[in-house]
């Protein structure tokens, strides 16, 4: 006899199925959470239509999701909304990592505008405007725009390595854990580096701060920022590389205790 969940939410069939581990319950929990899966598929797909299908994604969001019930604490105080949506797109990063299959091009050109920027903070003791930079890189305004553009899902994919390269200075920087009481110093750090990640983006522009809040928070995609923001889709490609570069020079300077 099928079963009617509709009088529970979904906080109240997280702890029943803790409790219980109903298999009935559990399918109900993926139904429900199934929107995320296909949200975050729609607004990542510049990450994986390389190399994966839509519908690849979203069979691995399933099993994500599977696994997320059973390692989610519903006594700690974080929602089980914000734990799955940065599980499923750390699938989505993992996967593309393993794939390997962003162009050496790509790669070249962004290790090539990285260490313009890092020499270029270091001269002027402050972040350089795309125009110093491009002059810098002896090449046109538009010439480094284009090829900031081009850099922009491997600027996704390089932040996420710099937020997780303080594991090997015993520095917990990865976004909040379910279990970070587990240990008090790694809490404290993860409260410490929140503090520089809100710094680091209040440092940034308000066009950079509106699309960092609206792709990563809100989680839409660039053509739907571009709609919000009434400009074309290439000039948010090229704001939200400009914050990435930002950020990932704040937070490589926290991580190596600059």
């Amino acid at each position: 006899m099928e079963q009617d969940f509709t009088q529970y939410t979904n906080e109240d069939l997280l702890i029943k199925y803790k409790r219980t581990k109903d298999i009935h319950i559990k399918h109900e929990l993926v139904m429900r959470y199934m929107y995320m899966v296909r949200s975050i598929s729609i607004q990542m797909r510049d990450v994986y239509l390389s190399f994966a299908q839509v519908e690849d994604i979203v069979n691995e969001g399933v099993l994500t999701i599977m696994s997320g019930i059973e390692k989610f604490d519903p006594e700690m105080n974080v929602k089980f909304e914000t734990y799955i949506s940065k599980r499923i797109r750390g699938m989505i990063i993992d996967m593309a990592r393993k794939q390997d299959w962003i162009p050496r091009s790509v790669r070249k050109n962004a290790k090539e505008l990285d260490n313009a920027v890092m020499e270029l903070c270091n001269r002027l003791g402050r972040f350089p405007s795309p125009r110093e930079t491009a002059e810098y890189m002896n090449i046109s305004l538009e010439k480094y725009q284009e090829a900031l553009g081009k850099t922009n899902v491997y600027s996704v994919l390089s932040l996420d390595m710099v937020l997780e390269a303080g594991n090997d200075n015993k520095k917990t920087v990865q976004l909040p854990a379910v279990n970070e009481n587990e240990q008090p110093e790694d809490h404290y750090l993860q409260e410490e580096f929140k503090q520089i990640l809100v710094q680091a983006i209040n440092n940034l522009k308000e066009n950079e701060q509106k699309v960092i809040s609206l792709y990563y928070m809100d989680e839409l995609n660039m053509k739907e920022i571009a709609q919000v923001m009434n400009v074309s889709e290439p000039r948010i490609s090229q704001i939200h590389s400009n914050a990435i570069q930002k950020l990932k020079l704040y937070l490589t300077g926290f991580i190596n205790g600059k």
